[in-house]
């Protein structure tokens, strides 16, 4: 299937792109926060307009979906794709909201490096999605961006875990455990969904590179 197709077909690779840099300002919105560079409820403003905006471009996806006959790939793979990158900046302004709602006390370096990592993972996930519409000619590229939020995830597990433990060991205020342990599974859950739209990228590649 070709992929220089002129005309509204190729704005569904432009409103994915859009989508994508809304996850990866709002990643850096949340990472300025966990370094105290901006307050919470800064942050939490910022990433709620950028998640308004990403609803928007859902919406736009589902009509043109809808309404055009020829899509440059498969229409599930769009569809996939907008929603896990919807997910994720969903799931960004969640975790800005209970910093927020549950007042916590300053993040570890170890959760601000998870904040760094999420941030880290969607520059490189907004750089593959830049590259989709001429796959054959950038499928490369889309596999060492690819490999490289993979080896952020991994990071990500091991600092995950450390953190934790530290949690449940050096921490002694139970309702602030409850806290930081919810918040720490939302950043997991955020990274393993960058690894989950690598997941697609990579399928996507086979189908049409």
């Amino acid at each position: 299937m070709a992929f220089n197709l002129k005309g509204k077909e190729e704005k569904f690779f432009s409103i994915l792109n859009s989508h994508a840099h809304l996850c990866h300002e709002a990643g850096q919105v949340m990472e300025k926060a966990f370094k105290g560079e901006i307050e919470k409820q800064e942050a939490l403003a910022e990433i709620d307009q950028k998640e308004q905006r990403a609803d928007e471009l859902v919406n736009q996806t589902v009509e043109r979906l809808r309404k055009t006959f020829i899509t440059p790939m498969d229409r599930e793979d769009i569809q996939l794709l907008i929603d896990q990158l919807d997910t994720t900046i969903d799931s960004m302004k969640d975790i800005m909201d209970k910093m927020c709602m549950y007042q916590v006390g300053e993040p570890t370096p170890g959760a601000i490096r998870l904040s760094e990592i999420v941030a880290k993972c969607l520059k490189h996930i907004t750089k593959s999605i830049s590259y989709m519409g001429s796959l054959k000619k950038n499928y490369i590229k889309v596999e060492g961006r690819a490999l490289e939020v993979l080896r952020l995830e991994e990071e990500a597990d091991g600092v995950y875990h450390e953190e934790m433990a530290k949690l449940f060991s050096e921490c002694k205020d139970p309702i602030e455990i409850i806290k930081w342990k919810e918040i720490l599974n939302s950043i997991e859950e955020v990274i393993d969904g960058c690894e989950d739209l690598v997941g697609t990228f990579r399928r996507v590649v086979l189908k049409y590179a």
